[in-house]
């Protein structure tokens, strides 16, 4: 199997992992606070020793200041998860999911604000489009969540959690060189003394299937995903990560209509294939037919 194919094996399947936590999340009956802590707790042991396997426990490997980044981006990949699990009961995986999706744009206004990123014209519109998705989810909530603010606040949840995921890939970028797994060691270690207090330990799981369920979250959805995730991005062109990254998106949609019997409306429908539309845009890098592009295309073949 050559690269790319090995990349784009283990790309998608870090995606269909991602896709099916939001059903591990709902039926562990766990607080929200109690599944991240568990899931910290054990991708932390899965990660510890996949650090100490590749060497990469030894010391020098990390300065101060780079530990200080790692933790930064440690407590925003936490509260990105906390905020992303407790919009699942409020606004279901589906939308929550899509509305997730909106993490690019995020990433674009830090990286203006952080990077000096420029943004153009073409990234603008790609932003409207979402915008315009966003608020077709917003008005197309289901009957039954008429008149109540539960709908709301997943969807404002969901944002919540792009944010915090967009402010812990600022810090990866920042760690760039870095291991990636010694980095995710660190943040769900973080993420285990942020919670600890918060965690009631005597609403633990009293049998065998509960415990199944954080430790498959912790070993699966933390240790193995994280494991095919940076393997495929060092293997795959950004192009096909980003193509490949919208597995996610639809493996939660599947898995809340066939576990829960969640049926997206036609309004809903309509939003989220314009978020994804817009969020595939941004990540694959579409330019509009606008005449500067193509001029700029233009000047580009006469130069070869």
């Amino acid at each position: 199997m050559n690269e790319i194919k090995r990349g784009t094996v283990e790309m998608t399947a870090a995606m269909l992992i991602s896709g099916t936590i939001g059903w591990f999340v709902l039926m562990s009956g766990q607080a929200v606070t109690g599944v991240v802590f568990w899931r910290c707790f054990f991708g932390a042991l899965t990660l510890l020793v996949i650090c100490g396997a590749m060497g990469l426990l030894r010391p020098g490997i990390l300065n101060l200041k780079t530990f200080s980044i790692a933790v930064g981006g440690g407590i925003a990949i936490v509260l990105n998860w906390l905020l992303l699990f407790a919009a699942y009961s409020h606004a279901s995986i589906s939308i929550a999911t899509t509305v997730y999706n909106t993490q690019p744009f995020m990433l674009l206004g830090l990286g203006a604000l952080f990077l000096g990123e420029r943004i153009t014209f073409t990234k603008l519109f790609w932003l409207g489009l979402a915008f315009a998705g966003m608020v077709v989810i917003v008005e197309g909530k289901p009957v039954e969540a008429a008149g109540s603010g539960s709908y709301a606040i997943g969807i404002l949840l969901s944002l919540g959690a792009a944010f915090f995921y967009a402010l812990a890939a600022i810090a990866a970028k920042w760690l760039k060189g870095t291991p990636p797994h010694l980095i995710a060691l660190i943040q769900v270690s973080t993420g285990i003394l942020m919670l600890a207090p918060f965690t009631n330990f005597s609403a633990a799981p009293q049998d065998i299937g509960g415990w199944s369920i954080l430790v498959t979250m912790g070993i699966v959805h933390t240790g193995l995903m994280y494991v095919l995730l940076y393997g495929a991005i060092q293997k795959l062109p950004t192009h096909l990560t980003g193509a490949l990254s919208f597995v996610y998106p639809i493996a939660a949609i599947i898995v809340d209509r066939f576990a829960f019997g969640h049926v997206l409306g036609p309004a809903q429908i309509l939003g989220a294939v314009i978020i994804l539309a817009a969020a595939a845009g941004m990540n694959l890098g579409w330019t509009l037919p606008l005449p500067w592009n193509r001029n700029q295309h233009l000047s580009k073949g006469a130069a070869e």
